[in-house]
């Protein structure tokens, strides 16, 4: 990644910072308190960077074809609802993000290509979902961060329970999170989704389920059949190949671990500053 151009703003978050790729045109990196938070190519959308997105799109590849009403909790730069929007036009999308600042500066820097229809309310995750219809989504994706961390609110049974109120009946929900040693948090949210969405792949890095370090892992639910085939497929093919666990082995996996609940909460752990910051 090297700093052709570079433009930063202090939104409401913390300091944001877009730092170009001097190896791809078009590729921009976002930072928020130095904080790697999303990957974009606003010449190539369907160019995705981190791994834990190739990861989500492996999962929406599989599923039905033609536009899905996706809604996003969490904004960054809007890698997803970008790659979306080129590969299956006309998906409405809607985009929880609360920090309006943010919002403008990505807006201003890396706008949207011609078509794409995504819609960004100012507003958080818990509330914004709250807000929305009841079987209004195909897919809800997860991908909020606040310093490396998962906020609390967003993993616990009572706020699952109203995304699987606003999914359709075969909808799908992605979530994005980081664990690491003993592993303790992504166990706890195993047991919270199968809760409200029964049928749940876990995919990762092999070395991160088995708690070895830390690193991202992904989370599929759905009150439906997941395409676990073409999943595991794509996983094992990978540059970095992943593992996908569900049915029993994930219900070992979660080891009967105590669902998190509002009145039972666990951030996800920082992350290591070597990980993800950038310069220290």
């Amino acid at each position: 990644m090297g700093e052709l151009g570079h433009w930063s703003g202090a939104p409401a978050g913390g300091v944001a910072e877009l730092l170009a790729d001097a190896d791809r045109p078009g590729g921009w990196l976002l930072l928020l308190d130095r904080v790697r938070q999303s990957y974009v190519d606003i010449d190539d959308p369907s160019y995705l960077d981190f791994e834990y997105m190739q990861t989500f799109v492996n999962v929406l590849d599989a599923l039905p074809p033609g536009p899905l009403a996706v809604t996003h909790v969490g904004g960054g730069a809007c890698t997803l609802a970008r790659y979306l929007g080129q590969q299956r036009p006309g998906s409405p999308q809607i985009v929880l993000e609360p920090d309006a600042a943010l919002t403008a500066m990505v807006r201003a820097r890396l706008p949207f290509a011609r078509g794409t229809r995504v819609r960004i309310r100012p507003i958080g995750g818990r509330a914004g979902v709250a807000a929305l219809a009841a079987a209004s989504a195909d897919v809800v994706v997860v991908d909020a961060f606040h310093g490396g961390r998962v906020p609390a609110e967003l993993t616990t049974a009572e706020f699952l329970a109203d995304v699987a109120r606003v999914l359709r009946p075969a909808g799908v929900l992605l979530v994005n999170v980081a664990d690491g040693p003993p592993g303790v948090f992504v166990q706890r949210l195993v047991s919270t989704l199968r809760g409200a969405l029964p049928a749940v792949l876990l995919i990762a890095d092999p070395a991160v389920l088995k708690r070895r370090r830390f690193g991202n892992l992904v989370l599929a639910a759905s009150r439906d059949e997941l395409p676990v085939a073409e999943v595991t497929r794509a996983a094992r093919a990978a540059a970095f190949p992943h593992r996908v666990l569900g049915g029993p082995e994930l219900a070992a996996f979660a080891g009967g671990a105590a669902p998190l609940t509002d009145a039972d909460p666990m951030r996800s752990p920082p992350p290591p500053e070597e990980m993800w910051r950038v310069g220290g």
